[in-house]
């Protein structure tokens, strides 16, 4: 093993042992449990409420007019392109979202044209002063800016090694994306998107492994599952409520990898290389650990500039409100008005009525478009549940399945959209149907279980 010295294993300790703290480790709060960077998000948005959807609508605004402004000239052929060209350098699609996000925020803030775009049910719902927009400003903020302490100093490095022979046979990535599962798992849902989306960026994933991560490990977190299931009355089966999440979550983790469509996703790099090009084998001499220590430390050896890493942060920080607010706005806000405004989620939940009734839970006609009404946002199944359901076991049913779904177009599923990860509206469809098909039988096996 290659000697290093004393400063640099300082400098591969303190900030992964920092990145860890505030990214991974829960901390008691009033709230409940949340991670610090959270906790750091939530402190700054209480500070800023007021002011926080106006400070988004800039951010939009910024977002569609640069859009404009790029696509209307062409970047000189062998000309270097800057971090701003790439920033608003997107396609007209995407462009057309940009404008429709930043339209929204305006007709919201402002309350002008129809009303099912900017009600409390809506757009509202996502541009409020407490609304998930405004916390996304100071998530992005923290965790963007912080996101090198787990990225650049080694710790990615030691988990990838020493995890490959675990992550690589069960769900088909690569050891370094245990830190991602974890941080999804432990925190929330968009620090783990925003890991993997600047990992792929960086050609640490192939593109398959990026949209397994993004739709499989992205879990809302642990605060946020114990409002969902305080919201039905049942906070006193929490822990067998949270079990249930996490047991679906892994079974789904190692059976969604292997059917469509995340197995027929290509398994090159985001700059077109092979798979084959990044190996993972321990060298001779060496076992998992020492290998793992010494990639950690050269990686570390790398990075001893102070100015490129707040760089690197600050990059992190545009790239997700540029790039991803606009999406969740446009999206969020066009799932929100159909959920609210039009049947279509009572249609399209028809075909689990009968599925609900095979599996003997209760209300099964009333459950079946909670089924499907979580892709507009996580927390309407509950929402819409009170009141309209009685049963307990359906209940309890309800709740797990809002959590255990995971793509929520109000959340996850715009994160993703506007994150460079190669999933399309399609295949979060596809994905989000799949994973209720397959959890609703562990899920209600358990429910019959404790009720």
């Amino acid at each position: 093993m290659k000697k290093f010295t004393f400063s640099t294993w300082l400098l591969f300790l303190i900030p992964s042992i920092l990145g860890v703290f505030l990214f991974i480790v829960p901390v008691p709060t009033k709230e409940g449990w949340v991670v610090p960077i959270a906790l750091l998000a939530n402190w700054v948005a209480g500070f800023i409420e007021p002011i926080a959807p106006w400070i988004m609508l800039v951010i939009l605004i910024i977002a569609a007019v640069g859009s404009l402004v790029v696509i209307t000239r062409k970047v000189k052929e062998g000309h270097k392109v800057s971090f701003f060209d790439r920033l608003f350098n997107v396609n007209l699609f995407w462009t057309i979202v940009r404008i429709v996000g930043a339209v929204f925020a305006v007709m919201v803030l402002f309350q002008v044209g129809p009303e099912a775009v900017w009600s409390a049910d809506t757009g509202g719902l996502l541009l409020s002063p407490d609304g998930l927009l405004s916390f996304l400003f100071t998530i992005f903020l923290f965790a963007g800016l912080f996101l090198p302490l787990l990225m650049n100093f080694g710790l990615l490095e030691l988990f990838g090694t020493m995890m490959v022979k675990i992550m690589r046979p069960l769900f088909r990535l690569p050891g370094r994306s245990s830190v991602d599962a974890l941080a999804s798992f432990v925190g929330d849902g968009t620090i783990g998107v925003l890991l993997t989306n600047t990992q792929y960026i960086q050609n640490k994933y192939t593109q398959r492994e990026a949209a397994i991560i993004g739709t499989t490990f992205s879990v809302v977190s642990i605060t946020f599952a114990i409002v969902v299931i305080q919201r039905v009355g049942l906070g006193e089966y929490f822990l067998p409520y949270y079990g249930t999440v996490i047991l679906a979550s892994l079974v789904l983790a190692l059976i969604m990898p292997r059917i469509f469509p995340l197995a027929q996703k290509p398994t090159t790099f985001m700059n077109g290389k092979p798979q084959e090009s990044m190996s993972e084998e321990v060298p001779e001499g060496y076992n998992v650990v020492s290998h793992g220590v010494e990639n950690a430390l050269s990686k570390a050896d790398e990075n001893k500039s102070v100015a490129e890493f707040f760089k690197d942060g600050f990059k992190n920080v545009l790239d997700m409100w540029i790039g991803v607010a606009p999406v969740v706005m446009a999206f969020g806000t066009i799932a929100l008005m159909l959920a609210t405004y039009t049947p279509i989620f009572t249609i399209l939940g028809k075909p689990f009525e009968p599925y609900l009734m095979l599996l003997g839970i209760p209300e099964a006609a009333e459950a079946a478009q909670l089924m499907v009404v979580g892709f507009a946002d996580m927390f309407l199944p509950v929402i819409l549940a009170d009141g309209m359901i009685e049963s307990e076991l359906t209940l309890f049913v309800v709740a797990t399945m809002s959590v255990t779904q995971l793509i929520y177009m109000s959340e996850v599923g715009g994160l993703l959209l506007g994150s460079r990860i190669p999933v399309n509206i399609l295949d979060l469809i596809v994905i989000f149907l799949l994973r209720t098909i397959i959890a609703l039988p562990i899920v209600a096996g358990i429910g019959h279980l404790l009720f």
